[in-house]
């Protein structure tokens, strides 16, 4: 790293989140090309060599950059609809819209989402897409291309659907994919754009949609193609009552023993929700090494329930944030996913010995990324690790008299963020972003969804 152009940024308070949950009340780090070069308590190192930026981060945390494990994008334009309805329901009403979401939506959507989690310290993001309607153009490159305009390090879970509605889905017919279709599609995307080096941009995860919209086939094949692609597996388990029920009734058995009859638990696979599971399910989980994506607002606002993701981590399961998509989830940040799983897990059976502070913000960065299989690049304050972090202004009105950063963080109002930077490069920089205009963004999300709206209106 002797040649790279460094940034120093110096007497900040500073969350490493590593294994020791190592803090420094005032501390530094060096940011040298897209690394984390040094950090530690104190001033900087003298001497370094070519220091192209100094930054007085006095009255900030320095935190990693928070992660994201299940969105989806899309929704960014149909925002507050179906505000009244439980999963199903909710399903059942959106579907016909959504499956008239074509390329332009889906970019312009996906500008939206991103937007919207970077500006609030997201650096790793990730968006797991399964509807592909017939003739709507490209929309995963559509996706990926606004990733990389935004500057978030991005993971696109490439979902699919093959169960329509004459085959007993809740999706309209025209909205789904064949097995064949699907696989094949999914593995073009996988070729294209998935990038494995350990500084990775763009990764690609396969991902059909959930076991009351997909075959067995399409699951069991899917885990073949991504086992065989040497890439990661993602979908919904486990998320409410109603699909308990459902796999009881058409396959004879829980979702957990479902997934797993289909080659579904392992090291390499993440699911989102995971509201409702009974210790044997939590058990095979930790045994397995499945990951979960726990999104507590979308939980919430669909009537899902409470996940029980103490239960989770003491047993050794791989936990990670999720937004979810904004159709269930208006808010589209993640700032609020660290403090929401740390209330709404209170009223569970733990009640206040749930989640902790420093719990909630391990959830929202390293848990992240070893759901998302890169706990060795990012995810916590490392030397050697990717230069991607964060820093939360701590000194206003909203969090000054809140002595503990950590704390202020995750229980206080949403923290103005001064900077962030995404592999060395800075893409936020006192709240706004720096990659895209915000107020373009705002205004063609607007334009996009009043679009879908007219054309869902004319079915």
């Amino acid at each position: 790293m002797a040649a790279a152009q460094r940034i120093v940024i110096e007497n900040c308070s500073i969350a490493t989140v590593d294994a020791d949950d190592t803090e420094y009340a005032c501390g530094y780090l060096v940011l040298a090309g897209n690394r984390i070069e040094a950090l530690g308590a104190g001033s900087a190192p003298e001497g370094l060599e070519n220091v192209v930026r100094r930054i007085d981060a006095t009255g900030h945390l320095a935190t990693p950059g928070l992660i994201n494990t299940h969105h989806h994008f899309y929704q960014w334009i149909t925002r507050g609809l179906a505000t009244d309805h439980n999963l199903f329901d909710w399903l059942v009403a959106l579907y016909p819209i959504w499956a008239r979401i074509d390329e332009p939506m889906a970019y312009t959507a996906a500008r939206g989402s991103l937007a919207m989690m970077a500006r609030g310290g997201v650096t790793t993001a990730m968006d797991h897409h399964y509807v592909y309607p017939r003739g709507t153009g490209d929309l995963s490159g559509a996706i990926i291309r606004a990733a990389h305009e935004t500057g978030v390090r991005f993971t696109l879970a490439r979902g699919s659907m093959d169960r329509g509605e004459s085959d007993g889905g809740l999706p309209p017919d025209f909205a789904v994919e064949s097995l064949d279709g699907a696989l094949a599609a999914t593995e073009a995307t996988v070729k294209e754009h998935h990038d494995p080096s350990f500084d990775a941009m763009t990764q690609v995860a396969v991902a059909p949609c959930s076991p009351f919209s997909v075959s067995t086939e399409l699951l069991r094949n899917a885990a073949e193609l991504a086992r065989r692609l040497g890439v990661r597996l993602h979908t919904h388990g486990s998320e409410t009552v109603e699909e308990e029920k459902f796999c009881h009734e058409l396959f004879g058995m829980g979702p957990t023993d479902y997934f797993e009859s289909t080659g579904w638990l392992g090291e390499d696979v993440w699911m989102a929700h995971c509201v409702h599971m009974n210790d044997s399910d939590i058990a095979a989980f930790a045994r397995t090494r499945t990951g979960v994506a726990h999104c507590p607002s979308s939980n919430a606002r669909l009537a899902a329930g409470i996940a029980r993701v103490p239960d989770m981590l003491a047993a050794g399961v791989p936990v990670g944030l999720g937004v979810d998509g904004t159709a269930s989830n208006e808010s589209g940040e993640l700032h609020t996913e660290l403090r929401n799983a740390l209330l709404i897990n209170r009223l569970g059976a733990h009640k206040e010995s749930a989640l902790n502070a420093r719990q909630a913000l391990r959830l929202g960065t390293h848990g992240g990324a070893r759901v998302l299989g890169r706990a060795a690049e990012t995810g916590s304050l490392e030397a050697g690790k990717l230069a991607d972090v964060v820093l939360w202004k701590l000194d206003t009105l909203a969090h000054a008299s809140i002595a503990d950063p950590v704390t202020a963080l995750v229980f206080g109002a949403a923290a103005p963020v001064t900077a962030s930077f995404v592999n060395g490069r800075q893409i936020v920089a006192d709240g706004r972003l720096l990659t895209v205009d915000e107020d373009a963004v705002a205004r063609a999300t607007r334009d996009e969804a009043r679009r879908l709206a007219q054309l869902a209106a004319q079915r």
